[in-house]
């Protein structure tokens, strides 16, 4: 037999607050843009995790570019295309995040200066196509034990940047599947 709710349950709102509250509420905080009192986490902190994911896909981008525009010899033309693919995907990463931080109420750090260093991944320029592909994939692997660290952070307090992050972790598991591919179809004797 189920329980029924009470005459003084049934009256309660069930979660959301009232809705005068919420009206006066936005009014009083309207120059805070998309952080309501309801935000749970620290925006500078949240500001400052999102500038190293930034600066990590900015970083894979120029990585991406430069393989794309260097990948030489009668195998690159499906890699290359790869290489440029996985730049266009990272850049839409990176305005992504750009959009969140400022909508979080910080500014994306775009500065060149110590990109590197905020960045979560390394600039290695790889000296064949076979460490192009190969470099590419460990930066890609370092992303998505990256952002699978920072969906956990986010988690209890802010569902709009940890899906924004589910997201494109996503998509960097099909470019890390993508390379792993694309090593395991060249020829032996450019892998060995």
């Amino acid at each position: 037999m189920a329980n029924k709710p009470s005459a003084k349950q049934s009256v309660k709102q069930p979660f959301l607050t009232d809705v005068k509250t919420l009206r006066e509420r936005a009014r009083q905080h309207i120059k805070a843009g998309a952080v309501t009192e309801g935000y749970g986490g620290d925006t500078e902190t949240a500001v400052k995790i999102l500038n190293a994911a930034l600066a990590t896909e900015l970083v894979c981008v120029l990585r991406y570019k430069r393989h794309y525009f260097m990948a030489r010899g009668i195998h690159s033309g499906p890699v290359a295309a790869e290489f440029l693919e996985h730049a266009g995907e990272e850049q839409e990463h990176a305005d992504r995040i750009a959009e969140r931080i400022v909508q979080l109420g910080g500014k994306p750090d775009f500065a060149p200066d110590g990109l590197s260093a905020r960045s979560h991944s390394e600039y290695v320029e790889g000296n064949s196509l076979v460490d192009m592909i190969k470099e590419d994939l460990v930066a890609e692997r370092i992303a998505i034990d990256s952002y699978r660290e920072m969906i956990r952070y986010f988690d209890p307090f802010d569902s709009t940047t940890r899906k924004m992050l589910e997201e494109i972790e996503a998509t960097e598991e099909e470019h890390a599947d993508d390379l792993a591919d694309l090593l395991q179809n060249l020829p032996r004797d450019l892998t060995n």
